[in-house]
């Protein structure tokens, strides 16, 4: 045991495989377009809308379907049943993810060009840490807009949870809830380099923490 341990440690400070600096390099494409492409849908189908209503959750913003003029009829249904109108400018803290992305971005730059093992897990458990940070605080809004409603409202609801994932009925709305294109490209990103990492912590400690491998 101790002996895997020192392999371990030692395997830190070693250079990265030769391919994964390439490998980084290649994988900024998708975190870099991330920045610009919707993150979520959620899609609202009623009887009086058949054809449903969208709002799409983006890097720094929302924004409803069809040219923007679904997130109008969403507030107003929202209305009657207590709900926080959805503001875009109330969404001004995800400006913290165009940030972190930024970050992100120069850091795997960073370990593509002069890292060793070490950097390359720090990166793992950052961009670990920011997807999990990301989705608990679109739940965490979800959760609030659910059970923060006006009991003077026309139509009286109980607290509910929207759908973060999936479809559920909401009175007599189906409310569907997907990842978009944005959050593909980031899981794209985040896998990526989670399996980097892994693969060169196993190989360098396999190695005894040999030199360059190719």
């Amino acid at each position: 045991m101790s002996n895997r341990l020192e392999r371990f440690y030692a395997s830190l400070s070693r250079p990265l495989l030769p391919w994964t600096r390439a490998a980084l390099v290649v994988v900024m494409i998708p975190l870099v377009f991330a920045a610009t492409e919707r993150l979520w849908t959620l899609h609202f189908v009623a009887p009086q809308y058949p054809n449903g209503l969208d709002l799409h959750v983006y890097t720094y913003t929302i924004a409803g379907g069809n040219d923007g003029i679904d997130l109008p009829e969403i507030n107003t249904l929202n209305h009657y049943v207590g709900m926080k109108k959805l503001d875009p400018a109330d969404f001004a803290d995800l400006d913290f993810i165009p940030f972190a992305l930024s970050v992100l971005l120069l850091l795997t730059l960073r370990v593509a060009a002069i890292g060793d093992v070490r950097s390359l897990i720090d990166l793992a458990v950052l961009t670990g840490y920011f997807g999990a940070f990301s989705f608990g605080r679109f739940a965490y809004m979800l959760y609030n807009y659910g059970h923060n409603l006006d009991p003077h409202a026309p139509i009286h609801m109980s607290a509910f949870m929207p759908p973060i994932l999936g479809t559920k009925q909401m009175g007599n709305f189906t409310v569907s809830s997907w990842p978009a294109e944005g959050t593909w490209l980031l899981a794209l990103f985040g896998l990526t380099v989670i399996g980097l990492a892994l693969w060169n912590v196993l190989t360098r400690a396999d190695r005894g923490g040999g030199g360059e491998a190719s």
